[in-house]
């Protein structure tokens, strides 16, 4: 019998060992319970969004009262007493929120990302990278009234018409939070580029400066293509920190506007929160928003996520 044989024989063996079955179960298990958890909770957005909607819901027989799919994808009054169920009012709030955040924390993440991994030493490393991850880890409703104690007082001085809840504080602090995971992925990805490429640059003369930005960081656009569009996920996603610092009076701003950050407004998932907690009935109008707004907030979601895969895909280097 030859080794190749030898070695197939061996690896059937170990295959159908009832340890290795019990054990490949178990992992399948997980997999499964993750991929029926995600398709419940589209079920369910769908399900309920659609009785939101009149012609679905007529559809669905559903009775009582509607709202049309048109007036709300493209409406920019939001007034739940009023029954104005326009979406771009929140979609501007959110859209604003997470240009403003990733003006903060993408070049800083990125800059935190070079030094950590071309230029802090190792011990400085050890300290630093750890001490930025423990950032991630602090509450968010913390981060929100930091925003609102400390970031908007600190905002007057400059703006004095800011109003108390505004855009440019909810955006500031959002970009924070995310900059531990702009830097910490896109350092793993710099981490990750062969020595060999820093070496030939320093002996073509490169300097530090040089290999870092023309070198290192081109290898690692993958990565860092990655870590910006999960931080923008995570940004356009983000609950409670946008819930106090941002306002609840729902407008139509526009994202372009530098003026509009002064101002507050009512994203998406700080709309979500204020209909649970809300005086809302059970069953009605007000209720089936709430999950026609978490649609559209999953379908924005999973757009960055797919886009993040292509750009992954795209640009990723094999070495």
């Amino acid at each position: 019998m030859s080794t190749d044989d030898l070695e197939t024989d061996l690896t059937r063996n170990t295959e159908n060992s009832p340890r290795e079955l019990l054990t490949r179960s178990f992992f399948f298990l997980c997999a499964a319970l993750s991929v029926v958890t995600t398709l419940s909770i589209v079920g369910l957005l769908i399900t309920e969004a659609a009785k939101f909607f009149t012609l679905t819901a007529s559809l669905m027989g559903v009775t009582g009262e509607t709202a049309s799919i048109v007036d709300f994808l493209t409406g920019t009054t939001w007034q739940i007493h009023s029954q104005e169920f326009g979406v771009l009012a929140l979609v501007s709030a959110t859209l604003m929120v997470t240009i403003g955040s990733a003006v903060i924390a993408l070049p800083l993440g990125v800059a935190t990302a070079i030094y950590l991994s071309e230029y802090a030493s190792a011990q400085a490393r050890s300290v630093l990278k750890p001490a930025l991850e423990i950032l991630a880890g602090v509450p968010t409703v913390v981060y929100g009234f930091f925003a609102l104690i400390y970031i908007t007082p600190a905002l007057e001085v400059v703006f004095p018409d800011i109003g108390t809840f505004n855009m440019l504080s909810a955006s500031i602090v959002v970009g924070i939070m995310i900059i531990p995971m702009v830097a910490s992925i896109s350092e793993d990805a710099m981490s990750a580029v062969p020595d060999e490429l820093r070496q030939a640059g320093y002996g073509m003369g490169a300097t530090k400066f040089d290999v870092s930005t023309g070198i290192v960081v081109p290898a690692a656009l993958s990565g860092i293509f990655s870590s910006f569009i999960l931080a923008i996920s995570r940004a356009i996603g983000e609950t409670m920190a946008v819930t106090v610092a941002a306002g609840a009076q729902a407008k139509f701003l526009n994202p372009l506007n530098p003026a509009s950050y002064l101002e507050g407004a009512l994203p998406m998932t700080a709309a979500m929160v204020q209909l649970l907690t809300g005086d809302i009935t059970g069953g009605g109008l007000a209720y089936r928003s709430l999950f026609a707004i978490g649609l559209v907030l999953f379908v924005i979601t999973l757009i960055m996520n797919v886009i993040s895969d292509y750009v992954s895909r795209r640009y990723r280097e094999a070495y």
